[in-house]
C-alpha cells in the first residue's frame, strides 16, 4: 500500500474512534429519559391512587415518604426490564415499531414481577395492587410518548448518521439481495448501505440489480475501505482463502465482519461456541422444541385446542359434509398419506373439497385458482380453511400440532429434498394445521424456497406466544387459499 493509503486508513481509524462515542451517547440519553419517565410514572400513579381515588380503600394515613422505597424499587426494576427486552440495543433505538412492542412486553412483565417482588420482600406498607396497575399504565404511556419524540429527534439526517454503520457488501448472492432489499426499504435501521464489492472473479455469479452501487473490486478492498470509511463488511460470497484475509483486515482496521450464509446451509440463528476437551468448537444450538418442557407445553396447548376445536366445529363438519355428499356423492372425508415428525407417515383427514378421482391421470399437483377439479362448495371451504377442520383429530392423536410446518406428501418430498438443501429439517417438529409460512401467504403453488425459510425460522424461534400469534393471524390471512 502507498503512504497516502496508509495515512487515509489511519485517519479513518481515528475518525471511527471518535464516532463510536456517538451511539453510546444517544443510548445514555435514552436511558436517562426512560429514568425520568419511570420516576414520573411512579409519582403519577401515587397521586392517582391515593389522592384522586383516595376513597377507594383505607389509605388515609399513607404518605409519599412511606412509598418512596416502593417507587425506587419500581423504577430500578422497570429499567432492568426494559434493558432485558433489548430496548437499549443500537439496532432497536431507531425503530419505533420494535420499541413499542418490546416496551409493552417489558412493562407487562414488570407489572407482574414488581407486584410479586414487593409481596415476596414483605415491604411495608403493603403494596397497593391498584397502584401497581396504574404505575404500569402510566409508565407505558409516558415511555412511549417520550420515545416517539426522541426518535423524531434522532431521525434528523445529521443525527441518524451518527447511529448508522456504513455497511459494505462483499460478493453477491440471494442472501445479500434479500438483506439489501429489506434494509433499503426502511431507513429506520442502524445501517448506511454503501454498495457492493465485486468478488466474482473466482466463479460465475449473477450480479445485483443496476441500482445497487458497485464501489470496487476485491483486489482494491483496502482503497474501498479507506475511501468510503466502512464500519461493517457483510460477506455474501467469497472463497475461503480470501475470507480469512478479509477477516484479518477487518480485525486490524476495527471493522465489524459479518457473514451472510444461505439459511439452507445451516440453522444460522443457532450457532454457539463451546469447549470440548479444552478446544473451542463451533456448533449448532439445540432448537427450542428439543427442550422437554417446551414439548410438554406445546402438547398441552395442542390437546386443549383440539378438544375445543372438535367440539365447536362438529356442526360445521356435519353441514359441509352433507353439502359435499349432496353435490358429488361418495365419501365425505378425504384421507391422504403425509409425512410427519421425523419422517413418520400418517393419514391426514380433510373434508373432501374436490371431485372423486381428481388426481387420476396427471397425479399429484398443486391446487390452482379456478381449479376445475374443485367442487363448488369445495372452493368456499378451501378459501376459509374449513376443509382442514377435521385435522383437530390428527392433533388430538398426536400426529400433528395446531401450529407447525404444513405436512407434505411423500412423493413431493422425494423431489423437494433433492432440489432444496436441508428441506427435511422441517420434519424436526410435528406438522401443523397452520404455520408461519401459511400466515405469510405462502401456500399451494408458491415459492418453495421462501416457504422453507419460514418453516426453519419458526423452528428456530418457537415459543408458545408465537404459536398463539400464528393461530390468531390464521383467521385473517387467506392469501393463496384456493
Amino acid at each position: 500500500m502507498t503512504g497516502n493509503l496508509l495515512k487515509k486508513l489511519e485517519e479513518r481509524r481515528t475518525w471511527r474512534l471518535q464516532e463510536t462515542a456517538s451511539p453510546h451517547l444517544w443510548v445514555l440519553v435514552s436511558i436517562l429519559g426512560d429514568l425520568i419517565m419511570a420516576v414520573a410514572a411512579g409519582y403519577g400513579a401515587y397521586w392517582l391512587r391515593f389522592h384522586s381515588l383516595k376513597d377507594f380503600g383505607n389509605w388515609d394515613d399513607l404518605t409519599l415518604r412511606q412509598y418512596t422505597g416502593h417507587m425506587t424499587l419500581g423504577t430500578l426494576t422497570l429499567l432492568l426490564a426494559l434493558g432485558w427486552q433489548g430496548i437499549y440495543d443500537r439496532n432497536v433505538l431507531l425503530r419505533n415499531r420494535w420499541i413499542a412492542s418490546k416496551m409493552a412486553k417489558a412493562v407487562l412483565i414488570w407489572t407482574l414481577g414488581f407486584l410479586a417482588l414487593t409481596l415476596a420482600l414483605k415491604m411495608q406498607p403493603a403494596i397497593s395492587r391498584v397502584y401497581v396497575a396504574l404505575n404500569g399504565a402510566c409508565a407505558l404511556l409516558l415511555l412511549l410518548g417520550w420515545r416517539i419524540i426522541f426518535n423524531a429527534f434522532l431521525h434528523r439526517p445529521r443525527r441518524i448518521h451518527t447511529l448508522q454503520q456504513r455497511t459494505l457488501f462483499v460478493g453477491w448472492n440471494e442472501d445479500a439481495q434479500r438483506l439489501w432489499q429489506t434494509l433499503s426499504s426502511d431507513t429506520a435501521h442502524a445501517f448506511d448501505l454503501i454498495g457492493w464489492v465485486d468478488a466474482s472473479g473466482w466463479r460465475e455469479a449473477p450480479p445485483p440489480p443496476s441500482d445497487i452501487p458497485l464501489v470496487g473490486y476485491l483486489e482494491d478492498i483496502h482503497r474501498v475501505i479507506a475511501r468510503h470509511e466502512v464500519d461493517m463488511i457483510i460477506v455474501a460470497d467469497l472463497p475461503r482463502q480470501h475470507l480469512v484475509e478479509l477477516a484479518n483486515l477487518c480485525e486490524r482496521e476495527m471493522i465489524q465482519f459479518k457473514l451472510a450464509p444461505s439459511v439452507f446451509r445451516i440453522f444460522v440463528s443457532g450457532l454457539s461456541l463451546e469447549t470440548i476437551a479444552g478446544t473451542p468448537v463451533l456448533g449448532v444450538n439445540r432448537l427450542p422444541l428439543d427442550n422437554t418442557l417446551n414439548v410438554l407445553a406445546k402438547r398441552a396447548l395442542d390437546i386443549a385446542g383440539a378438544l375445543v376445536g372438535l367440539t365447536l366445529s362438529a356442526p360445521l363438519i356435519a353441514f359441509f359434509g352433507f353439502m359435499v355428499w349432496w353435490e358429488s356423492g361418495g365419501p365425505i372425508f378425504y384421507h391422504q398419506r403425509r409425512w410427519g415428525m421425523n419422517g413418520v407417515p400418517f393419514d391426514i383427514i380433510k373434508i373432501r373439497s374436490m371431485k372423486l378421482d381428481a388426481e387420476a391421470g396427471k397425479g399429484p399437483q398443486w391446487c390452482a385458482a379456478d381449479d376445475p377439479r374443485r367442487l363448488k362448495v369445495g372452493a368456499f371451504m378451501r378459501r376459509w380453511n374449513i376443509d382442514e377442520v377435521p385435522q383437530f383429530w390428527n392433533v388430538l392423536k398426536g400426529q400433528m400440532s395446531l401450529v407447525g410446518p404444513r405436512p407434505e406428501r411423500p412423493e413431493l418430498i422425494a423431489a423437494f429434498k433433492h432440489e432444496i438443501p436441508h428441506y427435511n429439517a422441517r420434519h424436526h417438529a410435528k406438522p401443523g394445521m397452520t404455520g408461519w409460512a401459511q400466515v405469510k401467504g405462502l401456500r399451494g403453488d408458491t415459492d418453495l424456497a421462501e416457504r422453507i425459510r419460514c418453516d426453519l425460522w419458526y423452528l428456530e424461534n418457537w415459543s408458545l406466544m408465537l404459536d398463539l400469534q400464528i393461530m390468531f393471524l390464521t383467521f385473517f390471512k387467506r392469501d393463496n387459499a384456493y
